[in-house]
């Protein structure tokens, strides 16, 4: 088995938006030259990783045929991951892509669809690339509370091991915003240790989300401080990535939060 994908103690994951449509960036990043440099500033304002992704997956977006996301993405791929020191991961569902991405050597696969498609589990066992697992739903159901949604992500990640994905490529995301209530989002960050406790690192993303203006009433640019808040919550309880836009003040958190606990977070994760 080749090198397993492997980052730092607390690790930040960049978020690189080619889209013209994303509900935070959307617009800014489309042009190559533009979306290779605030790549680059990621990394130089810590990012362990970045996270590409092509197609918006914001409530009400319309969703991409392959096609259509792999022409936004091969010139930034192309681009990017060979000259790029950190690891590069794609945010997609569609297998083509995935597929396309992993041949250009991104390590990572970020899938939103919670494997809705198998042949993605096929992909990711033969490339042996890393891959996020996160919880979703065809639809809502309010009646659900956060231990259900552990259980609904435990059987999900069982389906991945039967279907032969090893252990080590799985990271887990309880899919903060997708298919939830405020409600149903709080109690997953707030009960974050139970996604932790199935043995899997997990990947927590809330910035700049829909729960954290509703609960602050403020719109995306002013949403900083809550997503903050979220990522030094998730960090005291097991939570070892974290997804966000605001690279630089994130890393300034957990270093601050890895110095006061004394280490006391850091884990390696091969």
């Amino acid at each position: 088995m080749k090198q397993q994908f492997t980052m730092p103690a607390t690790r930040v994951m960049g978020i690189v938006n080619i889209t013209p449509d994303s509900f935070s960036d959307g617009g800014r990043y489309e042009v190559v030259e533009d979306a290779t440099r605030h790549a680059f500033q990621l990394v130089e304002d810590g990012a362990d990783v970045l996270d590409i992704g092509a197609e918006s997956t914001r409530p009400g977006a319309i969703a991409l045929d392959w096609e259509t996301e792999w022409a936004r993405l091969e010139p930034v791929l192309r681009s990017l991951v060979p000259a790029v020191r950190v690891p590069v991961s794609v945010d997609t569902y569609h297998v083509e892509t995935a597929e396309r991405a992993i041949a250009l050597g991104v390590q990572m696969i970020n899938d939103i669809s919670a494997c809705a498609d198998p042949r993605m589990a096929t992909l990711v066992r033969q490339s042996e690339v890393a891959y996020v697992y996160m919880h979703n739903r065809s639809e809502m159901d309010e009646t659900l509370d956060v231990t259900a949604l552990v259980r609904e992500t435990e059987a999900g990640v069982q389906q991945l091991l039967h279907l032969g994905v090893a252990p080590e490529q799985i990271y887990i995301d309880p899919g903060v915003g997708f298919a939830k209530t405020r409600q149903q989002d709080l109690a997953c960050i707030r009960e974050v240790d139970l996604f932790c406790q199935l043995g899997y690192p997990v990947l927590l993303g809330t910035s700049r989300k829909r729960v954290i203006g509703s609960v602050l009433n403020l719109p995306v640019s002013e949403r900083l401080e809550g997503n903050l808040a979220t990522v030094a919550y998730a960090l005291l309880h097991g939570v070892q990535v974290v997804r966000v836009h605001d690279v630089k003040e994130t890393v300034r958190v957990c270093r601050m939060l890895e110095a006061i606990v004394g280490g006391g977070l850091s884990s390696d994760i091969s």
